[in-house]
């Protein structure tokens, strides 16, 4: 877990700077904050709000961020309002808390600006029950909210703003269908199902921080398609929290809310948030539960007790969206997996004719973009076999093949990559060759998204041309994902 976090390749240093310009834009909110006349409610609410106004946008564009940044207190603000109206009102509040809960899954039918709303109603929603929000409180939590957002806007794009010297990455968008055919729609009726479970029995563990059961639960669903994909994520959110707790009890017990080094741990929480995020989710909850008992500290009511309760909740939420996704119109991992690799075989193909064609001269082919493509989509087929090659799967044949499927991936975009850099290079000439390679390769994407036979693969010895060379290995990983790529019978695709 410790390589996998600290020996991760960071290209251009993006996870770095990530939670370097997070750390700058919090604390940023925070001092604003104060100098507005806030009080520590209202610092904690505009801390947090600044923390899910840099983290939750996810816009391919820098433009489309400033948007998506603009709408959050259009969807928070008003949730704010209602979460601390119903304080006094369980049953109405409850009830609210779930139509939230399915609205903010539902929403990321919509992209990432969806998914970003949805995450910022439902957090303000829950920082509500955090800060025991009353009507009194709006006008300050209002203030905190919007100064925060405001500043983190400022930090983001006029201070350091560093995407605008890259290309805009391409975003998948999530798997077509309509009704419960789509998967937005059954993962909101599964989270709305495993809120529910998780409020009720939260309330019987503790009628004061029931809503831990609840966050536990929305975030298991967070980033997940597949049955397996939240499996694993709950399994995870678990582990990060109870190894949170016990550096809790040598960390923020002693600490014990003083101002001076809670900030200094809390910043580092913070940077440990977004620093593990895209590579750890077990490192981002340890840090994330940090920061809450940190937080808790601050307001005076942090304990022992209080960190028992906190994994018993934790617990509840995770088992309340483990029973949502088993029996709550359950998407099995299996028809995910598919979905995200032909998708990217689909790519790959798209790859190599827009290469040959930049070979061959035709003005405006390029690849790069697609080679974009590709590195989101196979990340997504990662998130999507996760599950079957987690060391805890009970079914090692899938496994294996699992592993043998990634592995013939990254080969078709190793050698993705090499073509590409060999068709932006202005002395390369094109080759007759070149055409019946490129049609072997669209014939052996063609039969594998098409459930027919891949056809042999060319013999002889490897070309010394470098393009010729990238499409012989290309075309050798394609044939060879025909095997793993389906059952024992060849009936169907099973995904890895």
């Amino acid at each position: 877990m410790l390589k996998k976090v600290f020996v991760s390749p960071d290209p251009g240093r993006s996870r770095l700077r990530f939670a370097a310009r997070a750390v700058l834009g919090i604390g940023l909110a925070v001092v604003v904050c104060g100098l507005a006349g806030t009080s520590l409610v209202g610092a904690i609410i505009g801390g947090l709000a600044a923390l899910l106004a840099l983290f939750t946008v996810t816009d391919a564009t820098v433009r489309g961020q400033a948007v998506t940044t603009a709408l959050l207190p259009v969807a928070g603000l008003p949730v704010l309002t209602a979460a601390a109206a119903l304080h006094d009102l369980p049953v109405a509040r409850d009830l609210t808390f779930l139509a939230v809960v399915g609205a903010g899954v539902y929403a990321r039918r919509w992209g990432p600006r969806g998914h970003s709303l949805g995450v910022f109603a439902f957090m303000t929603f829950f920082i509500a029950q955090f800060l025991h929000a009353t009507t009194d409180r709006l006008p300050e939590m209002f203030a905190a909210v919007l100064l925060s957002v405001a500043t983190a806007a400022t930090v983001r794009f006029g201070l350091w703003c560093y995407e605008r010297r890259r290309p805009a990455p391409a975003v998948p968008a999530p798997p077509a269908g309509t009704g419960l055919a789509r998967i937005t729609t059954r993962q909101a009726v599964q989270a709305t199902g495993g809120a529910g479970f998780a409020l009720v029995v939260g309330q019987l563990v503790s009628g004061d921080r029931w809503y831990w059961a609840v966050g536990a639960a929305w975030w298991v669903f967070v980033n997940t398609t597949s049955r397996g994909e939240t499996l694993v994520r709950g399994f995870r959110r678990v582990l990060g929290t109870v190894v949170g707790i016990g550096l809790g009890f040598l960390i923020a017990v002693p600490v014990a809310g003083a101002p001076v080094p809670t900030a200094v741990l809390a910043a580092a929480c913070v940077f440990g948030i977004f620093y593990t995020a895209a590579v750890s989710y077990t490192w981002m909850m340890l840090c994330v539960t940090l920061l809450a008992e940190l937080l808790y500290g601050l307001l005076g009511v942090l304990g022992p007790g209080l960190l028992a309760l906190r994994i018993a909740e934790t617990g509840v939420g995770a088992l309340g969206a483990v029973l949502a996704v088993l029996f709550v119109l359950p998407v099995t991992t299996h028809a995910v997996t598919d979905v995200w690799i032909q998708r990217a075989l689909r790519c790959v193909h798209a790859c190599t004719a827009e290469a040959a064609a930049r070979l061959a001269g035709t003005e405006g082919a390029d690849p790069a973009p697609r080679v974009a493509e590709l590195e989101q989509l196979l990340g997504r087929v990662r998130l999507s076999v996760a599950p079957l090659v987690h060391p805890l799967s009970p079914m090692p044949g899938r496994r294996r093949r699992a592993r043998r499927v990634l592995d013939l991936l990254d080969d078709c975009a190793r050698e993705i990559r090499g073509l590409v850099a060999v068709a932006a290079d202005p002395e390369a000439s094109h080759d007759a060759r070149l055409a019946a390679a490129c049609w072997r390769v669209e014939a052996a994407v063609e039969a594998l998204t098409g459930g027919g036979a891949v056809p042999a693969r060319a013999g002889g010895p490897r070309a010394a041309e470098p393009a010729l060379a990238h499409l012989h290995d290309l075309e050798q990983a394609l044939a060879e994902l025909a095997a793993p790529l389906r059952t024992p019978s060849g009936s169907r695709p099973a995904g890895a």
